[in-house]
């Protein structure tokens, strides 16, 4: 499921594809887009904004626009060159195909597409919070928006991309492992959220640029996490079997020896 740190790498893999290039032709599988022609449009860049991505181009009128999805838990980009068999998902899931001269991006399951005026861009993104691999991360904001809400759980405040953009389960998970705190614990009672929001943003840095993410410096199948995706395996640390249960409206793996309740 893309966090932060694997639509920041999507990012980088469609820039890399078709910065600078003249779109060939497009095709928009979504009703609200279907007639939209992109052809002659030159990409200036892509970049990401926590789970967003936004693809800045220009028209031939010279107008500059912004294609604008959102990957939330199952959406792709894919990058392939011309003649290349797309085979990352199922061909019903496309929801947008951009060809150029070089290479062809097929958008997989993408939700909120949108094509707006690049100047309107946070129309769409401007709720977000500071984005941990974004230039203006800023974590006292990140931090304020977050203490803001003291009696909000911090599993589920870490999750509200309002507070900071780009944590998603693994992260949330990971991080209160290896600050010791429960994921029920509310946001005031939390002892160090600085550090909490700090070790956040050094896990996603830590992984940017790769497609394998971990938390724990191992890279082999088994070994990337402390308690994501462990249910009923020995703590890393005290051996005590790691529990999965629902917070809000996602799962969560915790140790409880090594993550006490302070609520």
């Amino acid at each position: 499921m893309p966090e932060g740190d694997t639509v920041w790498n999507t990012a980088r893999v469609l820039d890399r594809a078709l910065a600078g290039a003249r779109l060939t032709g497009s095709d928009f599988r979504v009703p609200q887009l279907a007639a939209t022609d992109l052809t002659d449009w030159t990409v200036r860049e892509s970049a990401s904004r926590g789970k967003h991505l936004l693809l800045r181009l220009t028209a031939p009128t010279a107008a500059q626009w912004t294609l604008h999805s959102h990957l939330r838990m199952d959406g792709a980009w894919r990058a392939y060159t011309p003649g290349e068999r797309w085979t990352a998902r199922p061909a019903h899931l496309i929801r947008v195909v951009l060809r150029s001269p070089g290479a062809v991006a097929v958008g997989y399951h993408l939700h909120e597409l949108a094509l707006v005026p690049t100047a309107e861009e946070l129309s769409l993104v401007g709720h977000l919070g500071p984005d941990l691999l974004g230039p203006d991360w800023d974590a006292d904001e990140a931090v304020r928006r977050l203490a803001a809400e003291p009696e909000r759980t911090i599993g589920e405040a870490l999750l509200d991309q309002r507070n900071l953009a780009g944590v998603g389960n693994l992260y949330k998970c990971e991080v209160l492992f290896l600050r010791g705190v429960s994921p029920w614990t509310p946001v005031g009672a939390v002892p160090d959220l600085p550090g909490t929001v700090a070790l956040a943003q050094r896990l996603l840095a830590a992984n940017r640029g790769r497609w394998t993410q971990s938390t724990t410096g191992v890279l082999r199948r088994g070994g990337t996490s402390y308690v994501y995706g462990r249910r009923a395996q020995p703590c890393r640390r005290c051996g005590t079997a790691i529990r999965k249960e629902e917070l809000g409206e996602r799962v969560t793996y915790w140790c409880p020896v090594c993550q006490p309740d302070r609520s």
